[in-house]
């Protein structure tokens, strides 16, 4: 093959790949967050990238959540980026319509506030409670096995975090991953996804235990847990980072909002001193 060809071959195959990566689809918005640049919304099946679920999203510009709200039917535009899902377009269809809920991204456990504390068990059977790592950093986040979209990718930035971490700061850094689907995330089940994605169970501790205790631990933090028909759950992707006094440093909301670079500063920061 010709040099030329081989360019056009290549040129070809890489557009086909960005336009893979723009996904057409319709939903309900249920909550929006300017600040946070996030978007919750029920959206129907988008074909080649996620089941009919309820999410929230990354916003790429933010003067477009100026023109939406809680009720509007929308068709948008996602972009998977490879590590966030990224609404870029949106145009309201019908305004006013019955959801299920909404406010999500409201009721998020607050920064500067305690963090609530739980008593579940880890991947071992082992109980865990947030209170054994009282004196130590934690980054806590919400994950199910069985998540067709945001969770695997969540639970690889932080692998990612994990890697990283200074080994002189291992000690003081605990990862905690509680279950939002109880019911299947045995702690069997927890240690394979663990160990699939490249989890280090050294200092991380992926949770489980009874449902209504779960579901109590959830509702606290406020990341949602509503179970539709088909399995799926509804929840938001969020992130707390707790230092050691037992209280809510900082949130992170969205994949996007995940960058790998800022966890590690903010908890070489949390684990050595004070957040600034």
């Amino acid at each position: 093959m010709r040099p030329a060809s081989i360019l056009v071959l290549v040129f070809l195959v890489a557009a086909a790949c960005s336009r893979d990566r723009h996904y057409h689809a319709r939903g309900v918005v249920e909550d929006v967050q300017s600040e946070t640049g996030q978007i919750v919304i029920a959206h129907e099946d988008i074909p080649g990238l996620m089941p009919a679920m309820t999410m929230n999203f990354d916003v790429a510009d933010r003067a477009l959540l100026d023109t939406l709200t809680h009720g509007d039917a929308i068709d948008f535009e996602v972009e998977f980026t490879g590590k966030a899902y990224v609404v870029t377009k949106a145009a309201v269809r019908e305004r006013g319509v019955a959801t299920t809920a909404g406010g999500q991204l409201g009721g998020i456990a607050p920064a500067d506030d305690p963090a609530p504390p739980f008593q579940l068990i880890d991947q071992d059977g082992n109980p865990r409670s947030l209170e054994e790592w009282r004196g130590k950093v934690a980054l806590l986040d919400f994950i199910w096995t069985r998540c067709p979209g945001p969770c695997p990718i969540l639970t690889g930035l932080h692998v990612d975090v994990q890697r990283k971490l200074p080994e002189p700061l291992r000690e003081r850094v605990r990862f905690v991953s509680i279950s939002l689907d109880p019911v299947r995330d045995t702690p069997a089940v927890l240690r394979e996804y663990a160990r699939k994605r490249g989890a280090d169970l050294a200092n991380w501790s992926f949770l489980t235990g009874e449902p209504d205790v779960v579901d109590a631990v959830i509702e606290s933090y406020g990341v949602g847990s509503a179970k539709a028909p088909d399995g799926q759950i509804e929840h938001v992707v969020a992130t707390f980072l707790i230092d050691p006094n037992g209280r809510i440093a900082r949130r992170y909301i969205g994949l996007e909002g995940h960058d790998p670079a800022e966890l590690l500063r903010d908890i070489e920061r949390l684990a050595t001193g004070p957040m600034p």
